[in-house]
Parts: structure tokens; sequence; C-alpha cells
């Protein structure tokens, strides 16, 4: 490949620069080797910013209530889940690890994000083409002759090399943004692993809620159906009106259409589940249909101060790569303003025959350094630092809005653990008060010492009562899940592949 043969200068350096020197005093010239020299020691500068963690004010302690302390070792954060004792939940947990869709599209987007650092570390190497050619013409013949000139034929085939020295640190800066956006997408990778484990969990303790929703409605059912019995015998005796054994026969059927809607509720919380998991939705059925009870966890949670918080919580370190990318960038606009220094080099062999190329003789080489300044690009490098400037500005403010959502998010798991737990031993007390008042309100109608409408309200309090209590059990392991979750549990589990980076 011919190199440009074209001379210039940068007065405001005080040399020239020729591009393209094809004869060996180029290289002997004392001015290059000036150049050169300058050029190698230019290239350990980077223009633009240097990236600084940025400064984030928080609270030195949490302002909700915090949970127990964990009596002796503390639970291991990076498999938070073992905590509940549920063989299931482990089992679930461990197979969305493996095969959850959205965990291996973060992980496709880090090689993608390693491929791209390869590609601007390439930058900083020189790049070598082979190159061949032929071609075959026929010059005009002499003046006043009507004929044309020989037909010849011209061989060509060598290398060409090209280096650009990274003067100012444009490309240096570019792969700096590059290490910054692959550690971002590690971090996402780290954020949708702490997602999925929590939305499994919070999905199979859904599950079991539900299915132990359906065994106290399928028990209650049960006990109004005896009532509604009892009653139409004592109708028949002449011990209760009509009115009595219609409302008996009415909560019967009201309680009777709950279950089918949460049997669907457990169908679709199973699907759920599956698809988690990356399978059908139907594959989990014969596996979730049985019945088992509300997966439960030691309230005593190892809760850290905030300004650890937000080393451990992975979309707090996204946001600060993201920050680190998008100051590199300006960095990368910076060096735009300024000229490119290139060192070229070109050998080969030519000839008029395929044959000659193998004649020493008809050797070529030329090599040089050359420089390309931009002088006048209608504002473009200065409205892109701009650019630069104001994503970076705009990276600051995302990961401020990160950090207030983590620390809202411990915060709320910690008062809606702290208050449910008050409100479950509330429930207790209001099932076991409520199961005395049917038990007494049955006894009493059996006896004729009261009306149905009593024994009809104790029950309806009875099922209500045990509703919320499954419902509070429910919140509770959901709250601790949610704690867990804040609390950036989950991301040590494979901390050993951080070494990938």
């Amino acid at each position: 490949m011919a190199l440009i043969q074209k001379r210039f200068r940068i007065s405001d350096f005080g040399f020239r620069i020729e591009s393209g020197w094809p004869h060996k005093s180029a290289i002997r010239n004392p001015q290059s080797a000036i150049l050169l020299s300058c050029l190698i020691l230019l290239a350990g500068c980077k223009v633009g910013p240097n990236f600084k963690p940025p400064q984030t004010s928080v609270p030195q302690e949490w302002a909700g209530p915090l949970p127990p302390s964990p009596v002796g070792p503390e639970p291991n954060l990076a498999v938070w889940w073992t905590q509940f004792n549920d063989p299931m939940l482990t089992s679930l947990v461990n197979s969305a690890i493996g095969s959850n869709l959205d965990l291996q599209v973060a992980q496709a987007r880090i090689r993608q994000a390693r491929a791209a650092r390869g590609v601007a570390i390439g930058g900083l190497g020189p790049s070598v083409n082979a190159t061949g050619s032929f071609r075959r013409g026929q010059s005009p013949g002499l003046a006043g002759v009507d004929s044309f000139g020989p037909t010849t034929n011209l061989y060509q085939a060598g290398f060409d090399a090209a280096w650009e020295i990274d003067v100012f640190g444009g490309v240096r800066r570019g792969v700096e943004a590059a290490n910054a956006d692959l550690l971002a997408a590690i971090e996402s990778r780290w954020n949708v692993f702490i997602t999925l484990t929590s939305e499994v969990a919070v999905n199979y303790i859904d599950l079991r809620s539900l299915q132990q929703e359906i065994v106290i409605a399928q028990e209650n059912l049960k006990a109004q159906e005896h009532s509604a019995d009892l009653t139409r015998q004592r109708r028949q005796g002449g011990l209760a009106s009509g009115l009595d054994v219609a409302n008996a026969e009415a909560q019967v059927a009201n309680t009777a259409t709950q279950i089918p809607v949460l049997e669907t509720s457990v169908q679709q919380t199973i699907y759920s589940l599956s698809v988690l998991l990356g399978r059908e939705p139907g594959a989990l059925l014969a596996d979730l249909s049985t019945s088992a009870p509300i997966p439960t966890a030691p309230p005593a949670v190892p809760v850290v101060v905030p300004s650890e918080l937000l080393r451990r919580r992975p979309d707090v370190r996204q946001a600060e790569a993201q920050i680190h990318g998008a100051t590199a960038r300006i960095g990368v606009a910076v060096a735009d303003l300024f000229p490119t220094f290139s060192l070229s080099a070109s050998i080969g062999r030519q000839g008029n025959k395929f044959s000659s190329l193998s004649d020493r003789l008809n050797r070529f080489w030329s090599v040089g350094p050359s420089a390309s300044w931009n002088l006048f690009a209608t504002g473009r490098n200065l409205s892109n630092i701009e650019l630069q400037k104001a994503l970076e500005e705009e990276s600051l403010i995302i990961y401020r809005q990160v950090v207030l959502g983590a620390l809202q998010e411990v915060e709320n798991a910690l008062i809606a653990l702290a208050k449910e737990q008050e409100h479950r031993t509330a429930l207790i007390d209001a099932v076991a008060a409520n199961r005395k008042v049917v038990n007494l309100a049955t006894e009493l109608y059996t006896q004729g010492q009261t009306d149905f409408l009593n024994v009809l309200n104790a029950q309806r309090s009875l099922y209500t009562a045990e509703d919320a209590l499954v419902q509070s059990n429910r919140a509770v392991s959901t709250n601790l899940v949610a704690l867990y979750k804040a609390l950036g549990g989950g991301w040590q589990a494979e901390e050993p592949s951080r070494s990938e980076r």
C-alpha cells in the first residue's frame, strides 16, 4: 500500500513532520530522532480528569429498629436462603442460579464488555496489513502518432504497518472507560443474581402461604358444614328456625367460593417459579402442588452500618463504575482536540512479472512518522466534551439516587420486619381467643342457650383471624428476605469468580 507523499509544517512545535519518507535519510534526520523521543516521553500523559470515587454522606446508624444479634456464628449472607432450613427452597434457588435466563443475559453482557475492552486495548498496539495487487494498463502513445503505448503489468506484494502513538492518552482513556464498563457489567450480573434469589424465595413463600390458606379454608369449610348439619337437625326437632339453616348454608357457600380463587393463585405461582428456573410453566407442578408449611428463619440478622452497605450492594458499585466510565470518556473527547501521531512503515516487492517478485532488486520500503490534526471541526469536539461532562453529571446524580434507594430499602425492611413480628404475636393471641369463642358458642347453641347468630359470627371471626395469621407469617418471611436482599446478601456466594475481571 503506497504511503501518502505529503509534507506539512506545524510551526508551533518548531519542527517539520514528513509523512511517507521513502529514503533512508528520513530516519537519519536528527529532527526525526528528537520527534520520536518527545513522542515517547509524552506518551505517558493523559488528558481529561482523573476518576475520584464519589463522596456521599450517609447516616452513622439506622433509624429503624434493629433485629436481634445472632447468637453464635453469624449467618452466612452468601447463602442466606439456607437459613430457612427448607430443602425445596434451597434446591429451587440453586437450580435458578444455574438456568435462569436473565442471569444468562447478564453473563452474555459481561462477555460483550470484555470483548469491547479487548477492542479498546488493541488500539494501543501497532497494526500490520499484508497487501497484494495486480494492475494491467496501457499508456498513450507519442504526440502526433496514431498509436498507443505498450501494455504493461505491475505486480505488488508486501506489508504495511502503522502505530498510533497515544501521546495525549485518548486511547488509554478509552481503555479505562472499557474497564469501567466491564466492572459495571459484572456488578449488574451480581445485582441480577441477588434479585433472582430473592424472587425465587418470595415466590416460594407466596406459594406455601396460598397453600396454607387453602388448608385453613378447607378446615373452616368442614367446621361450617358440620354446623349446618347440626342446624338442620335442630330445625327438624323444632329447636332452630329456617333462618338459622339459611345462614349456615350461606356461610358454607361463601367459604367454598374462596378455594378456587386460591387454587388459581397457587397454579400461577408455580408457573412463575418454573419460568424463573428457565423452564416451561408446568414443569414444577408435580414437585410443588403438595402443601407444605411456610418456611421461616431466625429473625437474627447481622445488620451492617450504613457506610458498609455501600460497599456490599452491587447496584451501588455498578453506579460508581458507570461514573468512572463517564469520567474517562471526557478524556477521550478532550484528546480529540490534539494532534495524533503515528509511525508508519511499508515493505514489499514489485515487478512486471509475477516471477520477478522473488528478485531482491525489486524490493521497496519506506518508514517514517506522520501527524494529523483536525484544526477546525465546527465546534464538534468542544460540544462532545460538554456532552461527556453532562453524562458524567447524570451518572453522579444516578449514583446518589441509587445510594438513597439502598438506604431506604434497608430502613423499609427493618421497620416492616419489626412491626410485622408484633402483628403476628397479636394474631396468634387472636386466633387462640377466637377458637375458644367458637367452641363456647357451639356448645351453648347445642344446649339451646344462645342463638345461631353468635355461632355464625364466631366462625367468621376465627376464619378471618386464621387467614390473617397465615398472611402475617408470609409477611414476616418475605420481609426477612427483603432485609437480606437490601443488605446485599447473596453476591459473596461466587466471589472468587470476580477475578475474571
